[in-house]
């Protein structure tokens, strides 16, 4: 297994880190035209696409829809049955979850003017959401629990869960959190044609007004067509990591926190930021060492050569500066003072604070959202939670006599805008 090795000082590091960085997330043509014609197709004919593309993706023999959905009883079943010490893990994460989002539910508020102009801001639920999570053999109930909590945190009334079934494998783990999040009605679909009858309804599945969770190229370019019919939560890239590490941490647990990004997929990103030369060898050494025994071990080796590096850096502020250019999904700070470090960190989806917060913590039940946004878009968007579930609306109530002097106001904009119209019929309410 090889990393690339960089540092501050060499010639073109600009330009190696960019490149480092790059991925190219254009829309593949060919998985797109697939998907469009599938949405047309699910759109037109509802029930009867979504089963067709269903029995043949997923090689299942379903007469209808509605054989499809699994009942609330089947939830608690695959609850019931897990082994004690996974039903009691599964509970706390979802705990954990729960009572970090509810420090996230906004208020509504208003405020009222000395003229009796009263103003405010309204805050309701999504009526109905719908949540993808992948299925067959992977098991997601992390997946489950940070999109369904949020929802129902927030007040939504119907939350939709769709989940492939390959040869009809269901996982008891990801039925179970369904039940312990309070998703209302699962579905055993997948694909782009799950996300048509979530985004469009069908005559058995209703439509939502927001899809969220992760899947494939096929979902992720579904989720993309049907923004605007419904919101999404976003299209993520990768897996990313980065670590800014002061050398003085166990160089075996930056390489497993490095690997537990690569073994995701090979275009997973892991990077280690480091002022110590020495460390950064280390560091390298227990990679080799321990990648000999995971069983991800050819995904992680194509991950850490294909897109992973460790840098070296002058100190530990060009480590910020850097990391808050490359505004990576997961950010380690593995350093003497975290917390004093954070306040300079402008641009992370998550930042994990000191030697013993490794990320996967964060992925499963530290409590906040493990949907993060990548690719560098944490420079411009945040974590999923309680926030994506409510909108706002604005309140504006004015009195007869705030009517006066924002009348003439708005008249005088309104004119300037060539809007008659509008001038009059704030002129209408003048005394």
């Amino acid at each position: 297994m090889n990393i690339r090795r960089l540092s501050t000082k060499d010639q073109d590091f600009d330009g190696a880190l960019k490149a480092l960085l790059a991925f190219e997330t254009a829309q593949d043509d060919s998985i797109d035209a697939v998907v469009a014609d599938i949405l047309k197709d699910v759109k037109a004919r509802g029930d009867a696409a979504v089963l067709e593309y269903t029995n043949r993706f997923d090689r299942t023999n379903a007469s209808s829809l509605a054989e499809l959905e699994i009942s609330q009883s089947e939830l608690q079943v695959a609850l019931n049955s897990l082994p004690l010490e996974q039903r009691e893990a599964l509970q706390a994460a979802a705990d954990r979850v729960r009572a970090y989002h509810e420090k996230q539910v906004m208020q509504s508020w208003q405020y009222t003017e000395k003229d009796g102009t009263l103003l405010g801001q309204q805050v309701t639920p999504l009526d109905r959401v719908g949540l993808y999570v992948p299925g067959g053999k992977a098991a997601y109930p992390s997946s489950v629990l940070m999109n369904a909590i949020p929802a129902k945190v927030a007040g939504v009334q119907e939350l939709i869960m769709v989940v492939p079934t390959p040869n009809a494998e269901k996982n008891a783990l990801v039925l179970a959190a369904a039940a312990i999040s309070g998703v209302d009605r699962v579905f055993c679909i997948g694909g782009a044609q799950a996300v048509g009858a979530l985004a469009y309804g069908t005559e058995t599945v209703p439509q939502v007004d927001k899809v969220t969770g992760p899947g494939n190229a096929f979902v992720a370019a579904a989720k993309r067509r049907v923004f605007g019919v419904v919101g999404i939560d976003m299209v993520a890239g990768p897996s990313e990591i980065l670590i800014i590490c002061d050398g003085k941490t166990n160089p075996d647990w930056i390489a497993m926190d490095l690997f537990s990004q690569a073994e995701h997929d090979e275009l997973a990103q892991s990077i280690l930021l480091s002022p110590d030369a020495a460390f950064l060898d280390q560091v390298q050494a227990s990679m080799q060492k321990l990648v000999q025994k995971m069983p991800r071990k050819n995904i992680i080796s194509t991950s850490i050569s294909d897109r992973g590096a460790l840098i070296l850096v002058k100190d530990l502020d060009e480590a910020i500066e850097i990391s808050n250019y490359i505004a990576p999904e997961h950010l380690e700070l593995s350093v003497e003072n975290p917390l004093e470090m954070s306040q300079k960190i402008k641009h992370a989806g998550a930042i994990f604070m000191g030697r013993d917060t490794c990320e996967a913590l964060g992925d499963y039940c530290a409590g906040p959202n493990h949907v993060l946004p990548t690719s560098r878009t944490a420079r411009f968007s945040s974590p999923l939670g309680v926030y994506d579930f409510q909108k706002r609306s604005s309140l504006i109530l004015v009195s007869s006599e705030g009517a006066q002097k924002l009348g003439k106001i708005a008249s005088t904009l309104a004119y300037g805008e060539s809007l008659q119209a509008h001038a009059k019929s704030a002129e209408y309410r003048l005394k």
